[in-house]
């Protein structure tokens, strides 16, 4: 009976949105997670997984952990055809002209498999680099102008490795799509994604970056969410672009609303979170990165990886 069903194994208690409703458009995502606690011979194994699943590629983000350009080096070096990004490298840990070394030298050395993805991060990750906070548009401007200026003198790329830019309001959206090859979007409702491609134009890369959860339970799956959003809900950065999608105090209160939740977590069964994955690409994504929360707790979550697997 579905009442003895273990919790996320239960039929989902979600209503339905209508904008899930029609999208057929087809996946080829890519995964980003926090690697830093695997240890070498398991990260190795957790890329040639996923290369063996098909998967475009993986993203490697920053924190305090590993540094990311290295660990990107580690994983090109022991995969074939996985690309690896940074996915943020933060603008404030190093200096443009040592981002535009990496950039070549990855390029490089793995015959075109690398892509860099930058971000401005948050006032407290400038702070503990011992850098001042700077407007972000200014400050990206600016990096990605070094960047484009830095002759790196050594072989060749296959082609300069792509740039994005971890892009939310106009100004940054505006940026990546005159200065860069597009923009990353992280936890961001439907609708940003439809103002993001109109801000970039048609010809930019639009990643979006989504939070995934195989569970058709809804407390649990909400649970996971909130988890996951618990560091991102008190960045002002965050709660002003909500504000501006229609979210309020209230939904940021007690670990933020199952409203907020919904919008920003793709949750419930393989198919539904696919269907949801699509409707994501038919308003304008070009990309989507899974980015996988395990109901169970741990990483990472395989059911789900083999389940939205190219």
């Amino acid at each position: 009976m579905i009442g003895q069903l273990p919790g996320c194994l239960r039929p989902s208690r979600r209503p339905r949105s209508v904008w899930w409703e029609g999208a057929t458009l087809d996946l080829n995502p890519s995964v980003v997670t926090y690697t830093d606690g695997m240890a070498a011979d398991a990260l190795e194994r957790f890329s040639l997984r996923l290369e063996d699943l098909g998967y475009e590629s993986l993203w490697v983000p920053e924190l305090f952990g590993r540094e990311p350009f290295a660990t990107a080096s580690f994983v090109l070096a022991r995969t074939t055809r996985l690309k690896v990004a940074t996915g943020i490298a933060n603008v404030y840990a190093r200096d443009a002209l040592i981002t535009a070394q990496a950039r070549h030298t990855l390029a490089e050395l793995s015959g075109g498999r690398f892509f860099l993805g930058l971000g401005v991060s948050h006032p407290p990750m400038a702070e503990a680099h011992g850098e001042e906070w700077i407007a972000p548009v200014r400050k990206m401007r600016s990096y990605l102008e070094t960047i484009e200026n830095t002759k790196v003198p050594s072989p060749a790329a296959p082609e300069p490795a792509p740039i994005w830019i971890a892009a939310h309001g106009p100004g940054l959206l505006a940026l990546a799509a005159a200065r860069t090859e597009g923009a990353n979007t992280y936890l961001m409702p439907l609708a940003h994604t439809t103002r993001a491609r109109e801000i970039l134009g048609p010809g930019k890369r639009l990643n979006v970056v989504v939070p995934s959860c195989l569970c058709e339970d809804a407390a649990i799956a909400r649970r996971v969410g909130r988890k996951a959003l618990g560091m991102y809900l008190p960045l002002p950065a965050y709660r002003q672009q909500w504000t501006q999608w229609g979210f309020g105090e209230a939904d940021f209160e007690d670990g933020g609303s199952d409203h907020l939740i919904d919008s920003l977590v793709a949750w419930g069964s393989a198919a539904e979170i696919r269907v949801r994955l699509r409707a994501l690409r038919a308003a304008g994504a070009s990309h989507i990165a899974l980015s996988p929360l395990n109901p169970e707790g741990g990483k990472p979550d395989w059911k789900l990886l083999e389940a939205l697997a190219p």
